[in-house]
């Protein structure tokens, strides 16, 4: 089983920056892809940035340029960093990891685990 703590989230104001945290634990095997996804009341949720197990990143159009995906693989942990933040961003963010891993059931095998989630707010 594949635990995820997220940690970061918070009141700021239009402009300001935060720092999101997802630290992954269990008996993991190996972590392929690390991400996060946000959702807004009565919106679908919808991916922010993925990083792929090779470093390699993928952004949303929306952040780009203010967002910022990284991971560092010793603590199994990938962070968010969010500049110029807008109001647009209010959300709750969830982290998602897709790693190999031992399961609930005794096996292993790869599967995706989320994150609690962990409210940002940004006021205007």
């Amino acid at each position: 089983q594949v635990q995820l703590v997220e940690s970061g989230g918070g009141l700021v104001q239009a402009g300001g920056s935060l720092r999101l945290s997802c630290a992954a634990s269990g008996t993991i095997f190996r972590i392929n892809a690390m991400g996060w996804f946000r959702q807004a009341p009565g919106k679908q949720r919808e991916l922010v940035a993925v990083i792929t197990s090779g470093g390699s990143t993928n952004v949303a159009d929306s952040v780009k340029g203010r967002f910022t995906i990284s991971r560092d693989n010793a603590k199994n942990t990938v962070y968010l960093q969010m500049n110029s933040l807008k109001p647009a961003a209010t959300a709750v963010y969830y982290c998602a990891v897709d790693s190999l891993a031992r399961r609930d059931s005794g096996n292993r095998y790869t599967g995706r685990d989320w994150g609690q989630g962990t409210q940002v707010t940004v006021s205007s």
